[in-house]
């Protein structure tokens, strides 16, 4: 099970996201800098204990209707080999573990084994900021062992009804600057 430590990390991941986020394709904030503030997400395990998992949510307040963001973060304790260079969001000085290079998640095979895993029932999410504590609001509609497929994972939040799920579906939640909290789909399966 992962471990939360209660301390800093120099520049923190706003900081880092700041600066990464509106360069890549999918941002569809209005230029210039974006506000962000931290809007909810889960973690996952690595078995092997390597990597850290992170699903975190942004809300971007910058522009007229703040846009949410998922940012699936995978945290290393060494360089990634093989990914491209728009991969790493940068790299932070942790207050216990040392330098940790922060990689996007959609770019790491163990962010996105344990997201597949995850999708198959094989995983269990846990709480953004406890250690050790299961995350029950993290839900995962259909799909099952064994599954093939590819994972979709939804970059820019909707909020969405309940019952408009589909199969094979991560449903989970996130909290608006206004302090209105809602659920989306954050990533989904692809038939192969």
């Amino acid at each position: 099970m992962a471990s939360i430590h209660r301390t800093t990390m120099t520049p923190t991941k706003l900081e880092l996201l700041t600066g990464w986020l509106p360069k890549q394709s999918w941002y569809v904030g209005a230029g210039g800098t974006p506000d962000l503030v931290k809007a909810g997400g889960f973690r996952l395990d690595d078995p092997a204990g390597e990597v850290g998992i992170e699903f975190m949510v942004v809300a971007d307040a910058a522009g007229q209707e703040p846009v949410a963001y998922l940012v699936p973060l995978g945290y290393r304790g060494a360089a990634l080999e093989g990914v491209p260079d728009e991969a790493l969001i940068g790299t932070s000085e942790h207050g216990v573990l040392g330098t940790r290079w922060i990689y996007d998640g959609a770019h790491d095979p163990v962010v996105l084994a344990r997201l597949a895993a995850l999708l198959r029932g094989e995983a269990e999410p846990q709480q953004q900021n406890v250690s050790d504590t299961p995350d029950p609001t993290v839900v995962v509609h259909g799909a099952g062992p064994g599954q093939a497929a590819d994972v979709r994972i939804n970059r820019v939040l909707r909020a969405a009804e309940a019952g408009q799920e589909a199969s094979g579906s991560l449903v989970a939640g996130w909290t608006w600057p206004d302090g209105t909290a809602v659920r989306g789909v954050f990533a989904a399966l692809s038939p192969q």
